[in-house]
């Protein structure tokens, strides 16, 4: 029986990941800011058949929130099995147009939030010898498209610090899973920062993507889990597009570029 804990599980994918843990019978920490929203995620998982689901308050900017997740989980579970650092927030628009408390608001929430946790928790995986990081980045710390530098960056981050980790904390059989989906359904567009008006009107319709739900994708990075997966890239397209930077960097570049000259509202020819 797992027990899991999961931050931003009060909606979105985090709710996905915490009801498919919950349909395992595992015991599972709803890790959220929003308490309204994680009771219902709570609720959820005890009809899906969770042994346990609880909530807990938690800011990934406050350590000693982890430091307090931690030690119940100690006291409580005796342990945790996978930490799931999945809290995020959107921001972008052109790069000289991003303030510098934007940068770090950004950084502070999605690169330093998955540090803290990973941070906190090593020193019990390590007593433990196992233990589970499952680290939601994002196709973008991949790819890095313009006009999203400061998201960009923080998410390649995020795959650095996961790639670091599943070498280094490997002697103690502690794994590191690093997700990077594209985009799909979600509420990522009620924490956008921007000052580009275009960007505010685009997120949605990104955001509406069907080729994957957050059901789908959750489904997927338990099954990577099981696997013993580092890197899950959830959508076909953005698997190719990886695949194309990696064997054409160059043609890689020029399809930014071009995106680039769109975005500024030149043709390009």
């Amino acid at each position: 029986m797992s027990r899991v804990l999961i931050t931003g599980a009060a909606s979105g994918l985090g709710r996905a990941l915490a009801l498919v843990f919950a349909r395992r019978g595992a015991k599972i920490a709803v890790a959220d800011l929003h308490a309204e929203r994680g009771a219902e995620t709570v609720a959820l998982c005890q009809q899906a058949g969770a042994s346990e689901a609880r909530f807990m308050q938690l800011d990934v900017r406050r350590e000693s929130d982890f430091l307090n997740a931690a030690e119940w989980a100690s006291r409580h579970w005796g342990g945790l099995d996978i930490l799931i650092n999945n809290a995020g927030v959107a921001g972008g628009g052109s790069f000289d147009g991003i303030s510098e408390s934007d940068w770090e608001w950004m950084l502070n929430i999605n690169l330093l939030g998955v540090v803290r946790g990973c941070r906190v928790f090593t020193p019990l995986f390590k007593q433990q010898e196992h233990g589970q990081f499952v680290n939601i980045a994002s196709m973008a710390g991949l790819l890095s498209p313009p006009a999203m530098s400061s998201y960009n960056v923080a998410k390649a981050g995020v795959v650095a610090l996961s790639e670091t980790l599943s070498a280094e904390l490997s002697p103690w059989n502690i794994r590191t899973l690093v997700v990077c989906p594209s985009f799909f359904p979600t509420n990522l567009n009620e924490s956008l920062r921007t000052h580009d008006d275009s960007m505010k009107a685009a997120l949605p319709k990104l955001l509406s993507n069907k080729e994957l739900s957050a059901d789908d994708i959750a489904v997927g990075i338990v099954n990577a889990i099981d696997q013993g997966d580092s890197l899950y890239l959830p959508h076909a397209k953005a698997r190719e597009a990886w695949q194309l930077k990696k064997a054409e960097p160059e043609k890689h570049a020029a399809a930014l570029r071009a995106q680039a000259m769109k975005l500024a509202g030149h043709r390009g020819d």
